[in-house]
C-alpha cells in the first residue's frame, strides 16, 4: 500500500508544481508586456528627441546625413 500512497503523494506534488509553473509563466508573461510597452514608449520619446534636434540644427540635411552616416574613428 506505501506505493500507492507514495505515487498519489508524487501526482500532487507534479500536479502543484504545474500550477506553480503556470502562475510564474502568467507572471513572466506580464513582465514582459509591461517592459515592451516601456521600452517603446522610450524609442518614441528618444525619436520625438532627435527629430527635434535634427530640426532645430543649423546643420544642413547633408551634413547631418554625412554626420551619422560616418564611422566613428577608434581612438
Amino acid at each position: 500500500m506505501a506505493r500507492k500512497s507514495s505515487m498519489e503523494a508524487l501526482e500532487q506534488k507534479i500536479k502543484k508544481a504545474q500550477e506553480q509553473v503556470s502562475k510564474t509563466k502568467k507572471q513572466h508573461d506580464a513582465a514582459v508586456k509591461i517592459l515592451s510597452d516601456l521600452l517603446d514608449k522610450r524609442d518614441a520619446l528618444r525619436s520625438e528627441e532627435l527629430i527635434k534636434a535634427l530640426a532645430n540644427s543649423k546643420r544642413t540635411y547633408e551634413e547631418l546625413l554625412d554626420f551619422l552616416n560616418t564611422e566613428r574613428e577608434e581612438d
